[in-house]
Protein backbone atom coordinates (compact mmCIF):
# COMPACT_ATOMS: atom_id res chain seq x y z
CA UNK A 1 0.00 0.00 0.00
CA UNK A 2 2.99 2.30 0.70
CA UNK A 3 3.90 1.58 -3.02
CA UNK A 4 0.62 2.52 -4.18
CA UNK A 5 0.82 6.09 -2.18
CA UNK A 6 4.25 6.75 -3.73
CA UNK A 7 2.99 5.49 -7.03
CA UNK A 8 -0.23 8.20 -6.58
CA UNK A 9 1.89 11.51 -5.07
CA UNK A 10 4.39 11.13 -8.01
CA UNK A 11 1.31 10.73 -10.01
CA UNK A 12 -0.03 13.88 -9.02
CA UNK A 13 3.11 15.73 -9.22
CA UNK A 14 3.97 14.68 -12.93
CA UNK A 15 0.02 15.28 -13.68
CA UNK A 16 0.44 18.73 -12.48
CA UNK A 17 3.14 19.52 -15.48
CA UNK A 18 0.76 17.35 -17.80
CA UNK A 19 -2.92 17.81 -16.77
CA UNK A 20 -2.50 21.17 -16.06
CA UNK A 21 -0.43 22.59 -17.80
CA UNK A 22 -2.04 20.84 -20.91
CA UNK A 23 -5.19 22.25 -19.21
CA UNK A 24 -3.41 26.24 -20.00
CA UNK A 25 -2.14 25.26 -23.06
CA UNK A 26 -5.71 24.58 -24.31
CA UNK A 27 -5.93 28.93 -24.06
CA UNK A 28 -4.03 27.93 -27.36
CA UNK A 29 -6.89 25.92 -28.53
CA UNK A 30 -9.50 29.03 -28.76
CA UNK A 31 -7.04 31.75 -30.00
CA UNK A 32 -5.93 29.25 -33.06
CA UNK A 33 -9.31 28.48 -33.83
CA UNK A 34 -10.47 32.54 -33.41
CA UNK A 35 -8.05 33.61 -35.71
CA UNK A 36 -7.72 30.53 -38.55
CA UNK A 37 -10.98 29.84 -39.98
CA UNK A 38 -12.07 26.13 -40.60
CA UNK A 39 -12.23 27.38 -44.26
CA UNK A 40 -8.48 29.18 -44.28
CA UNK A 41 -7.07 25.37 -43.68
CA UNK A 42 -4.15 27.31 -41.77
CA UNK A 43 -5.32 24.97 -38.46
CA UNK A 44 -5.14 21.84 -40.82
CA UNK A 45 -1.12 22.75 -41.35
CA UNK A 46 -1.02 23.23 -37.47
CA UNK A 47 -2.44 19.58 -36.97
CA UNK A 48 -0.52 18.10 -40.06
CA UNK A 49 2.97 20.12 -38.85
CA UNK A 50 2.68 18.62 -35.25
CA UNK A 51 1.48 14.71 -36.24
CA UNK A 52 5.14 14.54 -38.00
CA UNK A 53 6.87 15.98 -35.20
CA UNK A 54 5.24 13.34 -33.09
CA UNK A 55 6.73 10.70 -35.03
CA UNK A 56 10.02 12.15 -35.66
CA UNK A 57 10.08 12.57 -31.93
CA UNK A 58 9.45 8.84 -31.52
CA UNK A 59 12.41 8.27 -34.28
CA UNK A 60 15.01 10.29 -32.31
CA UNK A 61 14.62 9.43 -28.88
CA UNK A 62 14.64 5.49 -30.59
CA UNK A 63 13.08 3.61 -26.95
CA UNK A 64 16.16 5.28 -25.13
CA UNK A 65 14.39 6.71 -22.25
CA UNK A 66 12.97 3.27 -21.08
CA UNK A 67 16.53 1.85 -21.84
CA UNK A 68 17.77 4.54 -19.92
CA UNK A 69 15.46 3.42 -16.82
CA UNK A 70 16.28 -0.47 -17.74
CA UNK A 71 19.95 0.19 -17.44
CA UNK A 72 20.28 2.81 -14.74
CA UNK A 73 18.57 0.36 -12.76
CA UNK A 74 20.74 -2.74 -12.92
CA UNK A 75 22.73 -3.03 -10.26
CA UNK A 76 26.10 -3.81 -11.99
CA UNK A 77 25.83 -0.72 -14.21
CA UNK A 78 27.07 2.35 -13.36
CA UNK A 79 24.03 5.24 -13.47
CA UNK A 80 26.18 7.93 -14.70
CA UNK A 81 27.87 6.34 -17.25
CA UNK A 82 24.64 4.83 -18.69
CA UNK A 83 23.22 8.97 -18.66
CA UNK A 84 26.26 10.03 -20.58
CA UNK A 85 26.31 7.34 -23.00
CA UNK A 86 22.54 7.67 -23.70
CA UNK A 87 22.56 11.87 -23.69
CA UNK A 88 25.95 11.73 -26.08
CA UNK A 89 24.42 9.30 -28.58
CA UNK A 90 20.83 10.74 -28.74
CA UNK A 91 22.32 14.71 -28.75
CA UNK A 92 24.39 13.69 -32.25
CA UNK A 93 21.36 11.45 -34.04
CA UNK A 94 19.69 14.88 -33.52
CA UNK A 95 22.10 17.37 -34.54
CA UNK A 96 22.59 14.74 -37.37
CA UNK A 97 18.65 15.07 -38.28
CA UNK A 98 18.87 18.73 -38.48
CA UNK A 99 21.39 18.77 -40.78
CA UNK A 100 20.06 16.21 -43.31
CA UNK A 101 16.31 17.94 -43.17
CA UNK A 102 18.43 21.26 -43.93
CA UNK A 103 20.21 20.02 -46.50
CA UNK A 104 17.15 17.98 -48.49
CA UNK A 105 14.79 20.57 -47.72
CA UNK A 106 14.08 20.96 -51.45
CA UNK A 107 12.61 17.70 -52.50
CA UNK A 108 11.24 17.51 -48.43
CA UNK A 109 9.21 20.45 -48.69
CA UNK A 110 6.86 19.72 -52.15
CA UNK A 111 6.98 16.07 -50.89
CA UNK A 112 5.11 16.75 -47.48
CA UNK A 113 2.27 18.59 -49.92
CA UNK A 114 -0.50 20.76 -49.20
CA UNK A 115 1.08 24.79 -48.64
CA UNK A 116 4.86 23.52 -47.75
CA UNK A 117 6.63 24.76 -50.80
CA UNK A 118 5.84 27.89 -50.18
CA UNK A 119 7.26 27.99 -46.14
CA UNK A 120 9.97 25.14 -45.43
CA UNK A 121 11.10 27.30 -43.28
CA UNK A 122 7.93 25.75 -41.25
CA UNK A 123 9.84 22.29 -41.76
CA UNK A 124 13.09 23.03 -40.76
CA UNK A 125 12.26 25.21 -37.81
CA UNK A 126 9.99 22.45 -36.67
CA UNK A 127 12.78 19.78 -37.62
CA UNK A 128 15.02 21.92 -34.83
CA UNK A 129 12.86 21.58 -32.45
CA UNK A 130 11.96 17.84 -32.49
CA UNK A 131 16.35 17.35 -32.04
CA UNK A 132 16.01 19.56 -29.04
CA UNK A 133 12.61 17.69 -27.78
CA UNK A 134 14.73 14.42 -28.41
CA UNK A 135 17.62 15.63 -26.32
CA UNK A 136 15.24 16.98 -23.22
CA UNK A 137 13.99 13.84 -23.55
CA UNK A 138 16.76 12.53 -21.77
CA UNK A 139 17.27 15.26 -19.42
CA UNK A 140 13.76 14.36 -18.18
CA UNK A 141 14.28 10.87 -17.58
CA UNK A 142 16.90 11.55 -15.70
CA UNK A 143 15.07 14.04 -13.62
CA UNK A 144 11.87 10.96 -13.20
CA UNK A 145 15.17 8.57 -12.24
CA UNK A 146 16.59 11.04 -10.06
CA UNK A 147 12.83 11.66 -7.91
CA UNK A 148 12.70 14.96 -8.93
CA UNK A 149 9.34 15.76 -9.98
CA UNK A 150 8.99 19.20 -8.99
CA UNK A 151 11.52 20.27 -11.23
CA UNK A 152 10.45 18.05 -14.47
CA UNK A 153 7.07 19.66 -13.49
CA UNK A 154 8.35 23.21 -13.54
CA UNK A 155 10.27 22.76 -16.71
CA UNK A 156 7.04 21.29 -18.31
CA UNK A 157 5.25 24.49 -16.95
CA UNK A 158 7.89 27.28 -17.75
CA UNK A 159 7.79 25.94 -21.47
CA UNK A 160 3.55 26.20 -21.28
CA UNK A 161 3.42 29.50 -19.76
CA UNK A 162 6.01 30.93 -22.23
CA UNK A 163 4.55 29.70 -25.15
CA UNK A 164 0.60 30.86 -24.03
CA UNK A 165 2.68 34.38 -23.09
CA UNK A 166 4.14 34.70 -26.32
CA UNK A 167 1.27 33.33 -28.63
CA UNK A 168 -0.80 35.91 -26.85
CA UNK A 169 1.62 38.41 -27.91
CA UNK A 170 2.03 37.45 -31.14
CA UNK A 171 -1.79 36.72 -32.01
CA UNK A 172 -3.66 38.65 -30.11
CA UNK A 173 -1.67 42.15 -28.64
CA UNK A 174 0.78 42.67 -31.95
CA UNK A 175 -1.97 42.72 -34.68
CA UNK A 176 -4.30 45.05 -32.59
CA UNK A 177 -1.09 47.49 -32.37
CA UNK A 178 0.45 46.68 -35.74
CA UNK A 179 -3.53 47.83 -37.23
CA UNK A 180 -3.21 50.94 -35.30
CA UNK A 181 0.46 51.46 -35.53
CA UNK A 182 2.15 49.56 -37.91
CA UNK A 183 5.60 51.29 -37.80
CA UNK A 184 5.69 51.05 -33.86
CA UNK A 185 6.06 46.81 -34.24
CA UNK A 186 6.93 46.47 -37.76
CA UNK A 187 10.28 45.20 -36.25
CA UNK A 188 8.95 42.94 -34.40
CA UNK A 189 5.53 41.68 -35.81
CA UNK A 190 4.75 41.27 -39.87
CA UNK A 191 1.32 39.41 -40.48
CA UNK A 192 2.68 37.54 -43.64
CA UNK A 193 4.22 35.41 -41.10
CA UNK A 194 0.47 34.10 -40.09
CA UNK A 195 0.61 30.69 -39.27
CA UNK A 196 4.01 30.89 -39.14
CA UNK A 197 4.53 32.02 -35.30
CA UNK A 198 3.22 29.10 -34.18
CA UNK A 199 6.14 27.61 -35.04
CA UNK A 200 8.90 29.93 -34.34
CA UNK A 201 7.44 30.64 -30.96
CA UNK A 202 7.63 26.82 -30.22
CA UNK A 203 11.61 27.27 -31.27
CA UNK A 204 12.02 29.64 -28.77
CA UNK A 205 9.89 28.28 -25.64
CA UNK A 206 12.21 25.38 -25.90
CA UNK A 207 15.57 26.82 -26.14
CA UNK A 208 14.68 28.80 -22.88
CA UNK A 209 13.50 24.81 -21.26
CA UNK A 210 17.05 24.27 -22.64
CA UNK A 211 18.67 26.83 -20.63
CA UNK A 212 17.04 25.94 -17.55
CA UNK A 213 19.00 22.41 -17.95
CA UNK A 214 22.67 23.33 -16.86
CA UNK A 215 22.78 21.63 -13.58
CA UNK A 216 21.36 18.22 -15.41
CA UNK A 217 24.25 18.43 -18.11
CA UNK A 218 27.10 18.99 -15.93
CA UNK A 219 25.56 16.46 -13.86
CA UNK A 220 26.62 14.03 -17.06
CA UNK A 221 30.05 12.42 -16.38
CA UNK A 222 30.36 12.96 -20.64
CA UNK A 223 31.89 9.32 -20.76
CA UNK A 224 30.81 7.79 -23.96
CA UNK A 225 30.54 3.52 -23.50
CA UNK A 226 30.61 1.71 -26.45
CA UNK A 227 30.26 -1.39 -25.31
CA UNK A 228 27.44 -0.21 -22.71
CA UNK A 229 25.99 1.88 -25.96
CA UNK A 230 25.79 -1.73 -28.29
CA UNK A 231 23.84 -3.39 -25.21
CA UNK A 232 21.27 -0.44 -24.80
CA UNK A 233 21.00 -0.50 -28.83
CA UNK A 234 20.01 -3.94 -28.67
CA UNK A 235 17.65 -3.59 -26.04
CA UNK A 236 15.89 -0.21 -27.34
CA UNK A 237 15.44 -1.20 -30.96
CA UNK A 238 12.15 -3.33 -30.27
CA UNK A 239 11.24 -0.30 -28.70
CA UNK A 240 11.76 1.88 -31.32
CA UNK A 241 9.33 0.00 -33.26
CA UNK A 242 7.40 -0.11 -30.57
CA UNK A 243 7.67 3.82 -30.21
CA UNK A 244 6.88 4.28 -33.65
CA UNK A 245 4.27 2.23 -34.36
CA UNK A 246 2.65 3.50 -31.43
CA UNK A 247 2.71 7.27 -32.67
CA UNK A 248 1.74 6.47 -35.75
CA UNK A 249 -1.36 4.94 -33.86
CA UNK A 250 -1.73 8.68 -32.70
CA UNK A 251 -0.90 10.73 -35.27
CA UNK A 252 -1.03 8.63 -38.59
CA UNK A 253 -4.30 9.83 -39.54
CA UNK A 254 -3.26 13.27 -39.40
CA UNK A 255 -0.48 12.45 -41.78
CA UNK A 256 -2.27 9.94 -43.73
CA UNK A 257 -5.42 12.48 -44.11
CA UNK A 258 -4.41 14.53 -46.85
CA UNK A 259 -2.76 11.92 -48.85
CA UNK A 260 -6.15 9.80 -49.29
CA UNK A 261 -8.63 12.29 -49.15
CA UNK A 262 -10.50 13.16 -52.22
CA UNK A 263 -11.13 16.92 -51.54
CA UNK A 264 -8.92 20.06 -53.03
CA UNK A 265 -5.74 20.74 -51.07
CA UNK A 266 -7.78 23.70 -49.45
CA UNK A 267 -10.66 21.21 -48.27
CA UNK A 268 -8.31 18.76 -47.40
CA UNK A 269 -6.96 21.38 -45.02
CA UNK A 270 -10.16 22.19 -43.73
CA UNK A 271 -11.70 18.94 -42.88
CA UNK A 272 -8.33 18.24 -41.41
CA UNK A 273 -8.09 21.20 -39.58
CA UNK A 274 -11.41 20.63 -37.72
CA UNK A 275 -11.00 17.10 -36.65
CA UNK A 276 -7.33 18.17 -35.06
CA UNK A 277 -9.51 21.25 -33.55
CA UNK A 278 -11.97 18.49 -32.31
CA UNK A 279 -9.86 15.60 -31.05
CA UNK A 280 -8.27 18.36 -28.62
CA UNK A 281 -11.30 17.93 -26.31
CA UNK A 282 -10.10 13.96 -26.39
CA UNK A 283 -7.30 14.60 -25.04
CA UNK A 284 -7.82 14.30 -21.70
CA UNK A 285 -7.10 10.73 -21.78
CA UNK A 286 -3.93 11.06 -23.18
CA UNK A 287 -2.88 13.32 -20.68
CA UNK A 288 -4.08 11.16 -17.72
CA UNK A 289 -2.36 8.51 -19.17
CA UNK A 290 1.20 10.49 -19.55
CA UNK A 291 0.75 11.63 -16.10
CA UNK A 292 0.23 7.66 -15.11
CA UNK A 293 3.09 7.26 -17.30
CA UNK A 294 5.78 9.37 -15.75
CA UNK A 295 5.12 7.49 -12.61
CA UNK A 296 4.63 3.85 -13.15
CA UNK A 297 7.78 3.77 -15.02
CA UNK A 298 10.36 4.15 -12.79
CA UNK A 299 7.59 2.32 -9.82
CA UNK A 300 7.82 -0.94 -12.07
CA UNK A 301 11.68 -0.69 -12.65
CA UNK A 302 12.26 0.05 -9.54
CA UNK A 303 10.27 -1.95 -7.48
CA UNK A 304 10.75 -4.87 -5.12
CA UNK A 305 13.32 -7.03 -7.05
CA UNK A 306 12.84 -9.65 -4.66
CA UNK A 307 8.88 -10.49 -4.48
CA UNK A 308 7.69 -10.71 -7.96
CA UNK A 309 4.49 -11.70 -7.09
CA UNK A 310 3.86 -8.80 -4.44
CA UNK A 311 5.20 -6.43 -7.93
CA UNK A 312 2.84 -8.40 -9.84
CA UNK A 313 0.07 -7.80 -7.46
CA UNK A 314 0.28 -3.90 -7.85
CA UNK A 315 0.39 -4.06 -11.26
CA UNK A 316 -2.38 -5.56 -11.45
CA UNK A 317 -4.51 -2.70 -8.55
CA UNK A 318 -2.62 -0.01 -10.62
CA UNK A 319 -4.34 -1.29 -13.47
CA UNK A 320 -7.60 -1.45 -12.04
CA UNK A 321 -7.56 2.05 -10.47
CA UNK A 322 -5.88 3.49 -13.89
CA UNK A 323 -9.21 1.48 -15.52
CA UNK A 324 -11.57 3.13 -13.09
CA UNK A 325 -10.18 6.57 -13.25
CA UNK A 326 -9.96 6.83 -17.07
CA UNK A 327 -13.82 5.85 -17.14
CA UNK A 328 -14.74 8.36 -15.00
CA UNK A 329 -13.09 11.14 -17.03
CA UNK A 330 -14.64 10.06 -19.78
CA UNK A 331 -17.89 9.82 -18.43
CA UNK A 332 -17.38 13.69 -17.10
CA UNK A 333 -16.13 14.98 -20.45
CA UNK A 334 -19.38 13.57 -22.10
CA UNK A 335 -21.41 15.36 -19.06
CA UNK A 336 -19.58 18.69 -19.87
CA UNK A 337 -19.56 18.48 -23.77
CA UNK A 338 -22.10 21.66 -24.09
CA UNK A 339 -19.29 23.25 -21.66
CA UNK A 340 -16.21 21.79 -23.11
CA UNK A 341 -17.28 22.88 -26.87
CA UNK A 342 -16.55 26.56 -26.37
CA UNK A 343 -12.95 25.25 -26.33
CA UNK A 344 -12.93 25.51 -30.03
CA UNK A 345 -14.95 28.14 -32.51
CA UNK A 346 -18.27 27.32 -33.14
CA UNK A 347 -17.27 26.10 -37.08
CA UNK A 348 -15.39 23.74 -35.90
CA UNK A 349 -18.33 21.93 -33.84
CA UNK A 350 -19.40 19.47 -36.57
CA UNK A 351 -16.11 17.76 -35.48
CA UNK A 352 -17.61 17.34 -31.73
CA UNK A 353 -18.92 13.45 -32.90
CA UNK A 354 -15.08 12.06 -32.76
CA UNK A 355 -14.69 13.18 -29.63
CA UNK A 356 -16.17 9.93 -27.42
CA UNK A 357 -14.48 7.54 -29.96
CA UNK A 358 -11.47 9.29 -29.77
CA UNK A 359 -11.35 9.05 -25.87
CA UNK A 360 -12.10 5.35 -26.10
CA UNK A 361 -9.43 4.67 -28.10
CA UNK A 362 -7.25 6.72 -25.71
CA UNK A 363 -8.50 4.19 -22.94
CA UNK A 364 -7.34 1.44 -25.20
CA UNK A 365 -3.90 3.00 -25.85
CA UNK A 366 -3.62 3.43 -21.72
CA UNK A 367 -4.44 -0.27 -21.26
CA UNK A 368 -2.14 -1.49 -23.50
CA UNK A 369 0.40 0.51 -22.19
CA UNK A 370 0.09 -0.99 -18.88
CA UNK A 371 0.34 -3.97 -20.36
CA UNK A 372 3.39 -3.58 -21.96
CA UNK A 373 5.43 -4.20 -18.89
CA UNK A 374 5.81 -7.92 -19.37
CA UNK A 375 7.06 -8.43 -21.97
CA UNK A 376 10.17 -4.80 -20.45
CA UNK A 377 10.21 -6.92 -17.19
CA UNK A 378 11.19 -9.88 -18.94
CA UNK A 379 13.58 -8.41 -21.87
CA UNK A 380 10.86 -9.68 -24.41
CA UNK A 381 10.82 -5.94 -26.25
CA UNK A 382 10.66 -7.75 -29.60
CA UNK A 383 7.01 -8.79 -28.77
CA UNK A 384 5.85 -4.91 -28.27
CA UNK A 385 7.36 -4.34 -31.57
CA UNK A 386 5.38 -7.12 -33.22
CA UNK A 387 1.64 -5.82 -31.77
CA UNK A 388 2.31 -2.12 -32.19
CA UNK A 389 3.38 -2.84 -35.88
CA UNK A 390 0.51 -4.99 -36.35
CA UNK A 391 -2.20 -2.13 -34.52
CA UNK A 392 0.04 0.07 -36.78
CA UNK A 393 -1.06 -1.95 -40.12
CA UNK A 394 -4.90 -2.17 -38.75
CA UNK A 395 -5.04 1.71 -38.21
CA UNK A 396 -3.49 2.38 -41.71
CA UNK A 397 -5.32 -0.13 -43.60
CA UNK A 398 -8.79 1.95 -42.22
CA UNK A 399 -7.27 5.38 -43.03
CA UNK A 400 -6.37 4.55 -46.86
CA UNK A 401 -9.73 2.15 -47.16
CA UNK A 402 -12.45 4.53 -45.37
CA UNK A 403 -11.38 7.76 -45.39
CA UNK A 404 -12.21 8.25 -49.04
CA UNK A 405 -15.91 7.71 -47.97
CA UNK A 406 -16.08 8.40 -44.60
CA UNK A 407 -13.34 11.66 -44.36
CA UNK A 408 -12.13 12.41 -40.76
CA UNK A 409 -14.58 9.73 -39.03
CA UNK A 410 -12.90 7.10 -40.27
CA UNK A 411 -9.78 8.36 -38.46
CA UNK A 412 -11.17 8.50 -34.89
CA UNK A 413 -12.17 4.48 -35.87
CA UNK A 414 -8.88 3.50 -37.08
CA UNK A 415 -7.44 4.63 -33.50
CA UNK A 416 -10.22 2.18 -32.31
CA UNK A 417 -9.48 -0.42 -34.22
CA UNK A 418 -5.98 -0.26 -33.84
CA UNK A 419 -5.26 0.01 -30.22
CA UNK A 420 -7.76 -2.24 -29.19
CA UNK A 421 -5.99 -4.99 -31.77
CA UNK A 422 -2.76 -4.14 -29.68
CA UNK A 423 -4.19 -4.47 -26.27
CA UNK A 424 -6.00 -8.23 -26.76
CA UNK A 425 -3.08 -9.53 -28.58
CA UNK A 426 -0.62 -7.92 -25.69
CA UNK A 427 -2.95 -9.37 -22.87
CA UNK A 428 -3.04 -12.90 -24.12
CA UNK A 429 0.33 -13.33 -24.83
CA UNK A 430 1.06 -11.84 -21.41
CA UNK A 431 -0.70 -14.30 -19.75
CA UNK A 432 1.49 -16.97 -21.25
CA UNK A 433 5.02 -15.45 -20.43
CA UNK A 434 4.23 -13.47 -17.09
CA UNK A 435 1.16 -14.40 -15.94
CA UNK A 436 -1.21 -11.99 -14.22
CA UNK A 437 -4.15 -12.18 -12.07
CA UNK A 438 -5.83 -9.15 -13.19
CA UNK A 439 -9.68 -8.09 -11.34
CA UNK A 440 -11.44 -9.03 -14.81
CA UNK A 441 -14.63 -9.04 -13.23
CA UNK A 442 -14.63 -5.86 -11.41
CA UNK A 443 -12.96 -4.26 -14.96
CA UNK A 444 -15.40 -5.47 -16.70
CA UNK A 445 -18.84 -4.66 -14.93
CA UNK A 446 -16.54 -0.90 -14.43
CA UNK A 447 -16.70 -0.93 -18.39
CA UNK A 448 -20.31 -2.18 -19.36
CA UNK A 449 -21.53 0.12 -16.49
CA UNK A 450 -20.00 3.21 -18.07
CA UNK A 451 -20.76 2.08 -21.80
CA UNK A 452 -24.43 2.21 -20.77
CA UNK A 453 -24.52 5.46 -19.08
CA UNK A 454 -22.67 6.91 -21.79
CA UNK A 455 -25.41 5.53 -23.87
CA UNK A 456 -27.81 7.53 -22.50
CA UNK A 457 -25.81 10.69 -22.35
CA UNK A 458 -25.05 10.30 -26.01
CA UNK A 459 -28.62 9.42 -26.98
CA UNK A 460 -30.80 11.58 -24.56
CA UNK A 461 -30.71 15.32 -25.94
CA UNK A 462 -33.37 17.48 -23.56
CA UNK A 463 -32.56 20.56 -26.31
CA UNK A 464 -31.59 22.62 -23.76
CA UNK A 465 -28.05 22.82 -22.51
CA UNK A 466 -28.59 22.98 -18.80
CA UNK A 467 -30.57 20.42 -18.22
CA UNK A 468 -28.39 18.02 -20.80
CA UNK A 469 -25.31 18.76 -18.20
CA UNK A 470 -27.53 18.16 -15.23
CA UNK A 471 -28.78 14.76 -16.58
CA UNK A 472 -25.36 13.75 -17.69
CA UNK A 473 -24.03 14.89 -14.70
CA UNK A 474 -26.22 12.74 -12.58
CA UNK A 475 -25.05 9.79 -14.87
CA UNK A 476 -21.41 10.90 -13.85
CA UNK A 477 -22.66 10.42 -9.65
CA UNK A 478 -24.62 7.06 -10.72
CA UNK A 479 -20.90 5.50 -11.63
CA UNK A 480 -18.79 7.08 -8.69
CA UNK A 481 -21.30 5.87 -6.38
CA UNK A 482 -21.10 2.34 -8.11
CA UNK A 483 -16.81 2.66 -7.84
CA UNK A 484 -17.02 3.67 -3.89
CA UNK A 485 -19.28 1.08 -2.87
CA UNK A 486 -17.23 -1.84 -4.98
CA UNK A 487 -13.92 -0.39 -3.65
CA UNK A 488 -15.15 0.57 -0.20
CA UNK A 489 -13.35 4.18 -0.92
CA UNK A 490 -15.78 5.74 1.72
CA UNK A 491 -13.60 5.07 4.52
CA UNK A 492 -10.52 6.35 2.98
CA UNK A 493 -12.06 9.53 1.52
CA UNK A 494 -13.22 10.13 5.44
CA UNK A 495 -9.62 10.10 6.42
CA UNK A 496 -8.46 12.94 3.92
CA UNK A 497 -8.34 16.43 5.91
CA UNK A 498 -10.99 18.79 4.23
CA UNK A 499 -12.56 16.22 2.22
CA UNK A 500 -13.03 14.14 5.65
CA UNK A 501 -15.10 16.70 6.62
CA UNK A 502 -17.25 17.43 4.13
CA UNK A 503 -17.84 13.88 3.61
CA UNK A 504 -18.75 13.15 7.53
CA UNK A 505 -21.01 16.16 7.27
CA UNK A 506 -22.51 14.67 4.32
CA UNK A 507 -23.28 11.50 6.00
CA UNK A 508 -24.51 12.91 9.29
CA UNK A 509 -26.69 15.06 6.85
CA UNK A 510 -28.18 11.31 5.09
CA UNK A 511 -28.67 9.97 8.80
Amino acid sequence: MANLKSLAKDTAIYGLSSIVGRFLNYLLVPLYTAKMSAASGDYGIVTNVYAYTALLLAILTYGMETTFFRYANKTEEDPRRVYSTTLITVGMTSLLFVALVWLNIGWIAPAMGMTYTAHPDYIIVMAAVVALDAFQAIIFAYLRYKKRPVKFAALKLLFIFANIGLNLLYFVALPALYDKHPDAVGAIYSPTVGVGYVFYLNLACTLLVMMCMTVELREASWCWDRRLLRRMLGYSWPILILSVAGVINQSASQIIFPMVYPGSPVETASQLGIYGAAIKIAMIMALITQAFRYAYEPFVFGGNKDDEQENKRMQAEAMKYFIVFTLIAYLAVLAGIDVLKHIIAPDYWEGLRVVPIVMAAEIMMGVYFNLSFWYKLTDRTLWGAVFSGIGCLVLVLVNVIFVPQFGYMACAWAGVAAYGTCMLLSYFTGQRYYPMAYPLRDIALYVVATAALSAVALWVDTGNAWLNLALRTALLLLLVALVMRRENLAPMLARIPVVGRLFRSAARELR
